[in-house]
């Protein structure tokens, strides 16, 4: 089982690549669950038409017992989604949803009843803390994707998601796989990116243009893929997921 956790600053596109990285993965007849990391569990809407997923939070909450299906659904082409939610506002750490979701899809077996291929963590990294980092440790993810831009605040946080990886690297943890350019078109993108690259000793895995597709894909409640899947920006996810998947052969996470 192949285990990635993709971090991104907030409003990045982070969710709505790895929505379209899953259905690529999936495409290729791999079983793959998205666990989606964000308070605003948001993750997966768009395999499932726009709309949101009970969240694990939102099942605890309820203080009465529940099973496996109540917290995995069936998206789009088959990915098998989780959200792990958030506390209700001004209560408690946003980080304990991720520790609670985790912990219930450990206790309940899902890796074992569901056996998926991939499983990929979409982590909220503005903050790398608490909870946030809990899928980059404690043997969740093999892997650590960054998606960034080229603008300042992006590549500040990719630095910071690429140093947390660095501190819990010596102890076994996940690896940092590389990075992932989400354009935006701004001066010397590519160049700034390539620099934070080389500054952690890793590489761009893939890199996706700025496109209007995406943007029509998003009312529609679906992911380009499945809203344009000849599109040249569904190419780029496809692509996208080669990479991804022919790094970790090459780094023996698969």
């Amino acid at each position: 089982m192949l285990k990635l956790a993709v971090y991104g600053k907030g409003g990045i596109g982070k969710s709505t690549t790895v929505s379209n990285l899953s259905v690529a993965l999936s495409e290729r007849g791999l079983a793959v669950m998205q666990i989606g990391c964000d308070p605003k569990a948001d993750s997966t809407s768009s395999l499932h038409g726009g709309t949101t997923i009970p969240t694990v939070l939102d099942l605890v909450r309820t203080g009465t017992p529940f099973s496996l299906s109540d917290m995995v659904h069936t998206g789009y082409h088959g990915v098998l989604c989780v959200e792990a939610g958030g506390p209700l506002p001004g209560r408690g750490c946003a980080g304990r949803g991720i520790i609670a979701a985790l912990e219930k899809l450990a206790e309940k077996g899902a890796y074992d009843v569901y056996k998926p291929d991939v499983v990929i963590y979409d982590v909220l990294g503005d903050v790398v803390c608490g909870g946030f980092s809990l899928p980059m440790r404690s043997g969740y993810a093999d892997m650590v994707y960054i998606i960034t831009s080229g603008e300042h605040m992006s590549i500040h946080a990719a630095a910071n998601i690429a140093m947390a990886v660095q501190g819990y690297q010596g102890r076994g943890y996940a690896t940092l796989g590389g990075l992932i350019l989400n354009r935006r078109n701004v001066p010397k993108e590519e160049e700034n990116v390539q620099e934070l690259a080389d500054d952690f000793h890793t590489s761009i895995v893939g890199r996706l243009d700025w496109s209007e597709t995406v943007r029509e894909a998003e009312p529609l409640g679906k992911t380009v893929l499945q809203a344009f899947p000849q599109s040249p920006m569904a190419g780029q996810y496809r692509i996208l997921a080669d990479q991804i998947l022919a790094r970790c052969t090459k780094e023996k996470a698969c």
